[in-house]
Parts: structure tokens; C-alpha cells; sequence
């Protein structure tokens, strides 16, 4: 015998760009957005007796995500993704959840001789800023954060020694080393109650990002890294210092290596050690680190 133990369905990959015009400042903000709408709820019949009655459809999903978006604010992301959310268990008495990821593409304003130009934008990097959102019938709404696409590289200041050392090790130790990585940083908040203790909370969501943005860059830049590992959980402890209202913080770092290249075979060349200038960058294998950190059920807001 066999039973569906879990279901869920939806729209994946709906495209989204939204013009804002200041009329009075002739000023447009542009806000490009990768949409995925997963709905749960009393929807097995659809699955175990080809029953379609409960199913509301992907391209009525996809049609909601643009009618929401001309209706209401794209931005903060997290204000948008939780007024979509929270409208399918509102809206179909058997939905009890809905799952919105949303993904926020960068368009940077340009500067024209040494102005902001009103109406033009480009993209300056692969980093977009991410947030995840369910909101189930009765318990609220649970927020994620997030950045991900961030490629950092210092040319220094990076150490990588002390490490296990047997029968399988062939690495060498380090005290100074090229350490780059594509951060992926996220951080989840505290429960939201309703969508109105959401939007209550606006202020937070960009305050927070460019925060978590801003603890990155700098602990990656002046820290003395000892190791990949180190460094993310001062980078997390500073975030939860810093946005009280942020419960966990987890980092995924790859490290994506840079290695010497020996050139003491060509006429006595030197380029290792603190001779090293030109390196062989390596698309794989390489580390992968991740850690979570959460705030002590003892600490308080």
C-alpha cells in the first residue's frame, strides 16, 4: 500500500519588471524580479484520483503575481513576497500554505557626467538579493533574507594552517594565500504574525540588507582569516548584533582556490612563496563551507 505524503505545486520562473515614474522628480526606479509560487493544502484528490476541481492553476498563479504587482509595492522584496503569500490561503479556503521565492536582479542607476541619469541602469554584477516567504494558515508567516552571486577576492590576509594532517593529506600549509569566494548569505527573522506585522516592519528589510551586505565586505576585507570558517561566523555574529530582529544566519562559501604556479623549471624563476605574482585561478574541485548561526533562546529583542 502507498499514500501521497506530501504535495505541493505551482509557477516557477515568472519574469517581473515594474517601472515606478516619480512624476514630480522625473525620476524612474526600475525593479526586475524572478517569481516561484508553491501552494499546499487539501489538493491531493488532484494527484491519487485525476481530480482537477481543487487545483487552481500555475497560469492563474503567474496572472496573480502580475495583478499583485500592479496593485501594491515590489520593494522591499520581503513586503511583496509576503502580500503574495499571504494571498492564496486568503483567497482558497483548501490552500493552507503558500511558498514565494523571489529573486531580485540588480539594475544600478548610471552616472552620466557625474550625474544620476533619471531613466537609465546597468548591471554591474551577477549578485542579486533573495527572499523566501511561507505563509501557513494560523501561524504566520516565516521571512527569509538573502544575497547571493557576491564574488569577493583579497590578495592577502589569508592564512590556512594547523589542519589535520595523515596518510591522505597532500596540502600544504599556508600563512598567506589569495582567498575569494561567492558569498551566499541569508538570515531569517523572527516569526511575522499577520501581513500587517509585515508591514509594520518595512524600515527593517533594507536596513538589514544593506547591513548584512556592508558586515560581509568588511569582515572579508579586514579580518585576518585563519580560515573560511572563521571569518563566516564573525561575519554572522556581527549580523545578529546588528539586526536584532534576526533569529539565524547562514553563510555558503565556496572557496574558490588560486594556486602558485612553479615556474623554477624556466632558467631558475621564482614565483612561490613571497615571490608569488602570477597565479593559475581553478574552477574546481573546491571547499565548500557552510555554518548557521542562531541567536541563544536567551537572548532577547
Amino acid at each position: 500500500m502507498s499514500e501521497l505524503s506530501a504535495a505541493r505545486y505551482g509557477k516557477d520562473n515568472v519574469r517581473l519588471c515594474k517601472v515606478h515614474r516619480d512624476e514630480a522628480t522625473k525620476t524612474h526606479t526600475v525593479t526586475e524580479m524572478t517569481v516561484c509560487v508553491l501552494l499546499e493544502g487539501d489538493i491531493q484528490p488532484s494527484y491519487t484520483d485525476a481530480d482537477n476541481s481543487v487545483v487552481v492553476a500555475t497560469d492563474s498563479m503567474k496572472n496573480t503575481v502580475y495583478l499583485l504587482a500592479k496593485q501594491n509595492p515590489v520593494t522591499p522584496p520581503e513586503l511583496f513576497a509576503s502580500i503574495l503569500a499571504s494571498h492564496f490561503p486568503a483567497k482558497y479556503p483548501h490552500i493552507h500554505a503558500a511558498h514565494v521565492k523571489i529573486i531580485t536582479h540588480r539594475w544600478t542607476r548610471m552616472t552620466i557626467d557625474g550625474k544620476p541619469h533619471p531613466h537609465s541602469f546597468l548591471r554591474d554584477g551577477a549578485e542579486t538579493r533573495n527572499t523566501e516567504v511561507v505563509c501557513k494558515r494560523g501561524t504566520g508567516l516565516t521571512v527569509k533574507s538573502g544575497i547571493q552571486g557576491l564574488l569577493v577576492l583579497k590578495s592577502t590576509g589569508s592564512a590556512f594552517h594547523g589542519f589535520v594532517r595523515d596518510e591522505y593529506t597532500s596540502l600544504g600549509e599556508t600563512w598567506d594565500r589569495i582567498l575569494s569566494t561567492d558569498v551566499v548569505a541569508n538570515w531569517e527573522w523572527r516569526q511575522f504574525k499577520t501581513l500587517d506585522d509585515v508591514k509594520n516592519n518595512v524600515p527593517l528589510f533594507d536596513k538589514a540588507w544593506e547591513a548584512t551586505r556592508n558586515i560581509t565586505l568588511k569582515t572579508f576585507a579586514n579580518d585576518n582569516s585563519a580560515s573560511v570558517q572563521a571569518t563566516m561566523y564573525k561575519m554572522a555574529n556581527e549580523i545578529l548584533v546588528a539586526v536584532p530582529e534576526v533569529n539565524h544566519v547562514d553563510y555558503s562559501l565556496p572557496n574558490k582556490h588560486y594556486f602558485e604556479i612553479d615556474m623554477e623549471w624556466h632558467k631558475g624563476l621564482k614565483n612561490t612563496g613571497k615571490d608569488a605574482e602570477v597565479y593559475a585561478p581553478q574552477s574546481s574541485p573546491n571547499g565548500l563551507i557552510k555554518c548557521t548561526v542562531s541567536r541563544t533562546k536567551t537572548s532577547k529583542l
